[in-house]
């Protein structure tokens, strides 16, 4: 019988999954008022600022809110952060754990994947089929740097520099 890894509680997410009645046209809305992509942002060391080593920019430059776009979308930001708390976690799990549809789920955790934040292993257990994921070495320095990034805007929000 297969060892389950004990699940860390997460803090509850706000009730919106991305999906149901007007979603389509928030993230139209969201989209629309997003710069084209590398449109008016500074060039950031380590390429396009997601698997670099680069520090966070200082605040107060153009860089400063060029924050991982990849995580700093809400059900991704829910992904990696779970997955930095547990070992691993079942495809199933992370979907009752973020409150999302399976088709949220399945588009996120595969952009994470692609960036190489996350690993994907599919298996069988009898007959049926599993899959899990964990977050890579990759997709830990990403997230370190995601909230070194926000301490960094806080601390500046709140000494009022």
């Amino acid at each position: 019988m297969a060892k389950t890894a004990k699940r860390h509680p997460m803090p509850p997410l706000p009730n919106d999954t991305g999906s149901g009645p007007g979603a389509a046209d928030e993230l139209a809305a969201e989209r629309s008022m997003q710069p084209a992509r590398g449109a008016g942002r500074e060039p950031v060391a380590g390429g396009a600022g997601h698997a670099g080593g680069a520090a966070a920019p200082p605040i107060g430059t153009g860089a400063a809110l060029d924050l991982d776009r990849l995580i700093h979308e809400r059900l991704r930001l829910g992904i990696v952060s779970a997955l930095a708390v547990n070992e691993r976690l079942s495809f199933n799990d992370l979907k009752s754990l973020l409150r999302t549809t399976d088709g949220n789920l399945s588009v996120h955790a595969r952009k994470l994947e692609e960036a190489g934040y996350i690993r994907c292993d599919k298996s069988f257990v009898g007959r049926l089929p599993k899959t899990e994921y964990r977050l890579t070495a990759a997709g830990k320095r990403a997230l370190e740097r995601y909230l070194d990034h926000m301490e960094a805007i806080i601390h500046a929000t709140r000494d009022g520099t």
